[in-house]
């Protein structure tokens, strides 16, 4: 029995080793934030381009807010080990403002995937001298 124990323990290695294989994020489907706001993001192509809808919970107008369409390009590169950066633009169809959005997909230790993103918000200004406020 005792030859047997390390070959068990090889196999058992060799067969726990194919789970560590790199996890994979997958953009496409539908994602909800902290506040509430969710996305659908559509099939991803082979250039890394995808489209989908964006509606926010939180608004700075008085506007009713409206499903908005959004635009996104995902890096292809070797080195994203299935865990890929992203940009996406969100054009608001009910305000006068454009959002850009940043970040990288990840899958945590319980397998989850998650989004974590920066943004910026472009407002519409009536002149150049209020530039500096249109900008958050």
């Amino acid at each position: 029995m005792v030859q047997a124990t390390p070959f068990v323990l090889v196999l058992f290695l060799a067969l726990g080793a194919q789970g560590l294989s790199a996890k994979k994020c997958s953009l496409s489907g539908t994602w909800v934030n902290d506040l509430g706001s969710n996305m659908t993001i559509m099939a991803v192509n082979k250039d890394g381009v995808f489209a989908g809808t964006y509606h926010t919970a939180v608004t700075a107008t008085s506007n009713k807010i409206k499903e908005s369409p959004l635009q996104g390009t995902m890096q292809k590169g070797p080195n994203q080990k299935g865990q890929p950066t992203f940009g996406f633009t969100v054009n608001w169809s009910f305000s006068d403002s454009v959002t850009v959005f940043t970040g990288q997909c990840f899958v945590d230790d319980s397998g989850k995937e998650v989004l974590k993103t920066m943004w910026l918000l472009r407002a519409h200004m009536e002149d150049m001298k209020n530039d500096w406020k249109a900008t958050r």
